[in-house]
């Protein structure tokens, strides 16, 4: 990656270390090495709010460079760092949110008169708002993604289960370039590329927090796919998370096998109303909890008002910002005031699950702009029947 976008990225957060007079961070993390390095080491990236960034790499070995230090052992940053005539900071931020605790601890302890503070909402505040760059990373993701969707049809098979289909389908987005990895933060949720989901298995209760959840095929990871066959009539609802080139593209489409019941339409449509209804009023300055008032109130007056975004369990929004993680700012739920500026991506995912047949609804990721929104998976959105 050019250091010239790198560099709008670290001045993104030194920004935000200015403001609470941080005098460094030193991050350590894979998805924020990713944001401010442009890959994955093992090491550490050092930021001084009026300095070069430094990296302190430990493996792979072959990283040589300007201002790149090789190390065993994070205890030697202090002195190097004052070898390089680099005063220590006063103030240091650490991925508190994110770091194993016993991390956490031995990163601090390496710089015993500085004060530590938690940066992690820093990283994740300056990531927010895309940079040309990254939106044209999401722009390609999108187009990837639709292309795999496409081919659905093409590989379904009568007689399948909802496993056997989900194998095809993760065949199909790693053809088209999915790197497969999806990266969630915290450590609260976990799915392997994305959830197929298909009648009432589409009405289990999950304990991740995703708009639907799904049985799954193990105790050890209950979400998606539970063997479900795939009979005539049930719906069968495709969201993945489209990691294409680090970046998180995410999109839901539905399809039934053979002809598609009356109500799984009527439902779908009134998600494509709540769709059609936020992303009209999208636009910088209005919060989330605005927009999750709007796309609530198309679906107060409907008889699917109680299998919106889920049945007896429900989420409790109707959309997420996306970025190197699948759960970034802002979120689209009660009481999030957070305002929409020009740069932020988000995922909107109105879904409705209707027992004895199915999910319906959509899901597309859509950036920000000054005027109101651009459409970034681009993909026919009406349900698709597969024979």
């Amino acid at each position: 990656m050019l250091l010239p976008e790198l560099k709008k990225r670290r001045d993104k957060i030194r920004v935000l270390m200015a403001e609470q007079n941080i005098d460094a961070a030193l991050i350590a993390c894979n998805v924020n090495l990713i944001y401010t390095y442009g890959s994955v080491i093992s090491g550490y990236l050092y930021l001084p709010l009026h300095e070069p960034a430094r990296i302190f790499i430990k493996r792979p070995n072959n990283i040589t460079g300007e201002f790149v230090h090789s190390i065993r052992k994070p205890e030697q940053i202090p002195a190097i760092l004052l070898e390089e005539k680099l005063s220590l900071p006063k103030k240091l931020m650490l991925e508190g949110d994110e770091l194993p605790w016993s991390d956490f601890n031995r990163l601090a302890a390496v710089f015993p008169e500085t004060e530590i503070v938690n940066g992690t909402s820093i990283i994740r505040e300056a990531r927010c708002t895309k940079t040309d760059f990254e939106i044209e990373m999401f722009r390609r993701a999108g187009i990837a993604h639709a292309k795999a969707y496409s081919q659905i049809p093409e590989v379904y098979k009568a007689g399948m289960t909802d496993y056997e289909l989900s194998v095809e389908i993760e065949r199909l987005m790693r053809l088209n370039g999915c790197l497969g990895i999806f990266r969630v933060f915290g450590q609260s949720m976990e799915i392997f590329m994305g959830s197929l989901l298909t009648g009432d298995n589409a009405l289990e209760p999950s304990p991740y927090d995703f708009a639907l959840g799904g049985k799954g095929m193990d105790g050890s990871l209950p979400v998606s796919v539970n063997g479900t066959p795939l009979n005539v009539g049930q719906t069968v609802m495709a969201d993945y998370g489209g990691n294409f080139n680090g970046y998180m593209s995410d999109m839901s489409r539905v399809f039934s096998i053979g002809k598609t019941a009356d109500e799984a339409l009527k439902a779908h449509q009134v998600c494509l109303d709540v769709q059609n209804a936020v992303i009209e009023a999208t636009k910088p300055g209005i919060t989330g909890d605005e927009l999750y008032n709007i796309g609530m109130a198309v679906v107060q007056n409907t008889p699917y008002a109680n299998y919106f975004m889920g049945a007896g369990q429900k989420a409790s929004f109707i959309g997420h910002g996306i970025g190197l993680q699948i759960n970034e700012a802002p979120v689209l739920a009660p009481r999030q005031k957070q305002e929409f500026e020009p740069g932020m991506v988000f995922a909107l995912e109105p879904k409705i699950v209707l027992p004895g047949i199915g999910p319906v609804g959509i899901e597309n990721s859509w950036l920000v702009t000054s005027e109101g929104v651009e459409k970034l998976t681009n993909a026919p959105e009406e349900i698709v029947e597969l024979n």
